[in-house]
C-alpha cells in the first residue's frame, strides 16, 4: 500500500480517537447517530475508502472503550451499548469497586477488539463465495432480516406491523417527491430516508418539547445532580491479560467469538444474553458483576466490529445491525457507493484488513491507558465542559446538511416526517435494525403488495 495512503489512514485514526473519546464519555451518545452521518459525509465528501474505514474502526474501538467510563462513575450509560452493564457497574459501585468496573470493562473491550479483528476477517474469507447469491436475494434478506429482528425484540407485534407501515411511508415519500419534480423519476432517495430514521428518536423528542403537557411533565424545578466517585489512579502501564482473571479472559475470548459469529443479530440482545450466561455460574457479588462487565464489552467490541468487516469483506451488502446502520455508509452513499459497486467491490481484502487493523490499534493503544489511568477526570471535564446538547446539535445540522443536498428542502421535510414516524416507533419498541432492513426491503415489499 501507498505509505502516503497509509499516512492518511493514520492521521484520520487519531482524529477519529480524540473526538470519538470525547463523544463515548457524553452520556446517551447513540453509536448510530454518531457515528452514520460523520461516516456518510466523508464518504461522499470523496475522503478514499481506505481513510474512511481507519476512522471508523478507530472510533468504534475509541467509543466502546470510554461509554463505560460514565457508566462506571456516574452509573449513567455513554450509550446504548453500555445501558445493560449499568446495573453491574452499579453494584461494583455500591461495593466500593467503582475503579475495577472501569478496568474489568475496558479490559473486556481490548480483548473483544483482539479476537474479533482476526476472527472476522477469517469468517469474511470463508463466505466470500456466498456473495453473488446473497447479492440476487438481497431485497428479500433485507424483509426476512427485518421480521427476524422483529420476532428477536420484546415488542414483537408493533414491530411487525411496522414494516409494512414504515415501507408504504418510504415509497410514498419518493413518489412525492417525483410528483413534485423535486428529483427526477426513478431516482432513488436513500440518503435522506437513512438519516431521518437515525435522528428519530432525537427528533420524537424534540416534538414533545412543542406540546404543552409534554413539556410541563419533563420539566424540572432542581437542576439534575450526578454524583462522580473518586477513583483510584493507576500508574503503571495497565495491562489487560493481568486486570483480568484467567476465568474472566478466558469468557471475554469466548464471548467475542460467539460475539462475531452472531454478527447478524441484534448486538444489544446478543450482549445481555452472553453478559448473563457468562456470569450465571459465578458465585460472590463483586466476582459476578466483574465476569459480567468483562464479558458484555467484549461482546459489544466483537459485535460491532464482525457486523462491520464481514459484510464489507465477504458479502458487499450490509446483512448487520451494524453495517445497516453506523456503517451503512460503506454500503449505500449515492451518489459515490451503491448497493452494485460499494466498498466492497472498491477496496481490496488486504485493504479493508490493513485499514481495520491500523485504526483498531491506533485506539487501543491511545484510548486504552488513558480510559484506564485518567477515567475520572475525562469524566468530569466532559460533563462540566461539552455539552450533550452540543454533540447532538452538531450531528443534526449535518444530518439536515446531507437531506438538503439529497433532495432539497423538501428532502429537510421528508426527512422531518419520516423522522417523527421513525422516532415514534423506536418509542414503542421497534428497533433500528427493523427500520433499517425495512428502508431496504420497502421498494421490493410494496412492489409485492401491490
Amino acid at each position: 500500500m501507498d505509505p502516503m495512503m497509509l499516512l492518511q489512514m493514520l492521521i484520520a485514526a487519531l482524529i477519529a480517537v480524540v473526538v470519538y473519546t470525547a463523544i463515548g464519555v457524553a452520556p446517551g451518545t447513540d453509536e448510530t447517530a454518531v457515528l452514520a452521518p460523520v461516516t456518510l459525509a466523508l464518504v461522499v465528501a470523496g475522503i478514499p475508502l481506505p481513510v474512511v474505514l481507519s476512522f471508523f474502526m478507530a472510533a468504534i474501538v475509541a467509543k466502546k472503550l470510554t461509554d463505560s467510563i460514565p457508566v462506571s462513575v456516574a452509573g449513567i450509560p455513554g450509550g446504548v451499548m453500555s445501558a445493560p452493564m449499568v446495573e453491574h457497574a452499579m453494584t461494583l459501585k455500591r461495593e466500593g469497586q467503582a475503579t475495577l468496573a472501569i478496568r474489568k470493562m475496558a479490559s473486556g473491550s481490548v480483548i473483544g477488539t483482539l479476537v474479533a479483528v482476526p476472527i472476522s476477517l477469517f469468517l469474511a474469507f470463508l463466505l466470500t463465495p456466498l456473495a453473488d447469491v446473497l447479492g440476487q436475494y438481497a431485497s428479500q434478506i433485507f424483509f426476512f432480516g427485518a421480521v427476524f429482528l422483529a420476532l428477536m425484540s420484546r415488542e414483537k407485534v408493533i414491530s411487525l406491523v411496522s414494516i409494512v407501515v414504515l415501507a408504504a411511508l418510504i415509497q410514498a415519500l419518493r413518489h412525492f417527491y417525483w410528483g413534485m419534480g423535486v428529483i427526477p423519476e426513478g431516482r432513488v432517495v436513500f440518503i435522506s430516508f437513512f438519516l431521518g430514521i437515525t435522528i428519530g428518536p432525537m427528533m420524537f423528542n424534540l416534538a414533545q418539547l412543542l406540546v404543552n403537557r409534554e413539556r410541563q411533565a419533563m420539566t424540572v424545578t432542581e437542576p439534575k445532580t450526578i454524583q462522580i466517585y473518586k477513583t483510584e489512579e493507576e500508574h503503571r502501564i495497565p495491562n489487560p491479560f493481568r486486570i483480568l482473571t484467567r476465568q474472566e479472559t478466558t469468557s471475554a475470548a469466548a464471548s467475542s467469538v460467539l460475539g462475531s459469529v452472531t454478527f447478524f443479530m441484534s448486538p444489544v440482545g446478543i450482549t445481555i444474553f452472553l453478559g448473563e450466561v457468562m456470569s450465571s455460574w459465578v458465585k460472590g457479588t463483586v466476582e459476578k458483576a466483574s465476569r459480567a462487565l468483562s464479558s458484555m464489552d467484549a461482546v459489544t467490541n466483537a459485535a460491532y466490529i464482525a457486523g462491520i468487516l464481514i459484510p464489507l469483506a465477504a458479502l458487499g451488502i450490509p446483512m448487520s445491525p451494524m453495517a445497516i446502520g453506523p456503517g451503512n455508509a460503506f454500503f449505500n452513499a449515492p451518489p459515490v457507493l451503491t448497493l452494485e459497486q460499494n466498498a466492497h467491490h472498491l477496496m481490496s481484502f488486504s485493504e479493508i484488513a490493513i485499514a481495520s487493523i491500523l485504526g483498531a490499534a491506533v485506539a487501543l493503544l491511545i484510548t486504552y491507558p488513558i480510559a484506564v489511568r485518567y477515567a475520572r477526570q475525562i469524566c468530569v471535564f466532559v460533563f462540566r465542559h461539552i455539552p450533550h446538547e452540543a454533540f447532538l446539535a452538531m450531528f443534526f445540522a449535518l444530518v439536515m446538511l446531507l437531506a438538503y443536498m439529497d433532495a432539497g428542502v423538501m428532502g429537510i421535510l421528508g426527512v422531518m416526517v419520516l423522522a417523527l414516524v421513525a422516532g415514534l416507533l423506536n418509542r414503542w419498541g421497534v428497533n433500528y435494525g427493523v427500520q433499517f432492513m425495512t428502508l431496504y426491503a420497502a421498494p421490493w415489499l410494496m412492489g409485492l403488495l401491490a
